[in-house]
């Protein structure tokens, strides 16, 4: 049995403590807040200090990546945030789909500070708009597509965006860049490894086979029909994530000198398919 050792992930980046700054100084200068969350696990990438940070302000929150999500919980997530009276859409900011409603979303989360501007005879004041989120969670994407323009730093990878920036979007609406915010410490251990797997911690702080064993053993419990689909394997539900991960690397020949299994290149493999949606399209929790 390989020593996988079973540690918890925790980040916090020094910037990421002037991301919590930057965020309060600056929200004198904004309408609202656009928080951009991953669909797969919209409560593990959302920032649990936001609403705390933006106090009264109004929230439209943007579940992005919908296209590797299941649709069925996607729904179910934006009628919760609908009973919590905070305005939701579901988007892919690559492709652009769903964004298309973003505009109509945002006058009706802002009406109140759309009827104020008329009152003051600001009828034609633009609405500015603060946009945050997590590392990995489509922020820069999102304001490139909405902007029209590829300005914001795009990657897939951890901690890309470092300045604050304005952007342009249309009909009436500015968009403030931020660097994404992370918290201190992750206290519910799952909520960690739900990070992990999407990449919204830095795999260099993780250990790749430890966690593509927890996403194995995550999704033999949700979905064990597309690991069996993907990799071709039988009769696993009961093993352990590290005997699935053999069992997938031999299927894909990756071994070593002398046969051994190369258990780094089977992990790398499986979690770059998990978030390149190669499996299907899953959602890891919902309300």
């Amino acid at each position: 049995m390989p020593d996988f050792q079973k540690q918890s992930v925790q980040w916090f980046p020094g910037h990421m403590a002037k991301t919590r700054r930057l965020i309060k100084e600056n929200l004198s200068l904004v309408d609202g807040i656009v928080e951009i969350v991953d669909a797969r696990i919209p409560r593990s990438s959302a920032n649990p200090e936001l609403g705390e940070m933006i106090s009264t302000k109004p929230r439209v929150v943007v579940l992005n990546k919908c296209d590797m999500a299941d649709d069925k919980a996607t729904e179910i997530w934006i009628d919760y945030f609908k009973s919590r009276g905070i305005f939701a859409l579901a988007a892919d900011c690559r492709s652009g789909r769903g964004l298309g409603k973003f505009h109509s979303v945002c006058k009706s989360a802002l009406a109140p500070v759309i009827k104020r501007n008329r009152e003051r005879e600001m009828a034609g004041k633009p609405l500015r708009l603060m946009v945050v989120g997590i590392p990995n969670t489509g922020k820069s994407s999102f304001i490139n597509r909405m902007s029209g323009e590829s300005k914001a730093a795009v990657a897939d990878r951890a901690g890309v965006t470092k300045n604050n920036q304005w952007f342009s979007c249309g009909g009436g609406i500015e968009l403030l860049d931020t660097p994404g915010v992370l918290w201190p410490k992750f206290d519910d251990p799952e909520v960690g490894d739900r990070l992990a797997f999407i990449g919204s911690v830095k795999d260099e702080v993780t250990d790749r086979e430890t966690l593509a064993c927890r996403l194995l053993e995550t999704l033999v419990k949700t979905h064990p029909e597309m690991i069996a689909e993907r990799y071709k394997i039988e009769k696993f539900e009961e093993l352990e994530g590290w005997e699935i991960l053999e069992k997938i690397g031999k299927k894909r020949g990756f071994l070593l000198k002398g046969g051994e299994i190369d258990y780094e290149r089977a992990a790398v493999i499986i979690c770059d398919e998990f978030r390149g949606g190669k499996l299907g399209r899953i959602s890891l929790e919902l309300p």
